[in-house]
C-alpha cells in the first residue's frame, strides 16, 4: 500500500475517478475538482489536505480530502472519500480513511466528523461508517433537499 500526498499530475486521474464513479451530480463534481485545485494552487494553505492511494505506477485509485475543523481542538472534518470503481470493494476506502486515522492520531487529533446523505444511494455510505467504528451523532431532516437529510458521523481517536 503506498499513499502519498497529491500532485499536480494526479488532478486529471482523479477527475476521471470522480466521474467514473458515477455516484456525484455535476455540482459535487465541482466542489470535488474545486478542494483538489485550492490544495495543488497553494501548498501552504492548512485548509484541506489531500493524499492518493496509488499503484504500482504511482497512478492514483482514490483519494481522501480532509482538514482541521475551523475554531476546535482535534477535530477533522472528512470532505470526501472516492475509490476508482475497478478498485472498489478492495479495502481500498479503509485503507484510506485507517490512513487518516493515523495523521490525526499523529498530530493529537482527538475525533473525525463525516458527512454524508440519507438518500438510499448513500446507504453503503453510512454503512461503511458505521463499519469503521463511527457513529451517526446528529441528522438534519430535510437539509440536502425534502426528504434527503444530513446525517453526521463521529469517530473518536
Amino acid at each position: 500500500m503506498k499513499i502519498r500526498s497529491l500532485i499536480e499530475k494526479d488532478r486529471p486521474r482523479l477527475h476521471s475517478i470522480i466521474i467514473r464513479s458515477d455516484f456525484f451530480t455535476s455540482e459535487e463534481i465541482d466542489v470535488a475538482m474545486e478542494l483538489i485545485d485550492i490544495v495543488l494552487k497553494d501548498r501552504i494553505q492548512k485548509d484541506y489536505k489531500i493524499h492518493c492511494r496509488v499503484d504500482d505506477q504511482d497512478q492514483p485509485i482514490g483519494y481522501i480530502c480532509y482538514g482541521p475543523t475551523p475554531m476546535t481542538q482535534g477535530t477533522f472534518d472528512l470532505y470526501w472519500i472516492v475509490v476508482d470503481p475497478d478498485f472498489q470493494g478492495q479495502g481500498m476506502g479503509s485503507e484510506l480513511l485507517d490512513f487518516l486515522e493515523e495523521e490525526v492520531r499523529g498530530i493529537e487529533g482527538r475525533m473525525v466528523l463525516a458527512d454524508t446523505s440519507s438518500i438510499p444511494e448513500y446507504g453503503k455510505t453510512q454503512k461503511f461508517y458505521l463499519k469503521k467504528g463511527f457513529q451517526e451523532v446528529a441528522r438534519i431532516f430535510d437539509y440536502y433537499s425534502p426528504g434527503n437529510d444530513r446525517i453526521t458521523f463521529c469517530k473518536k481517536i
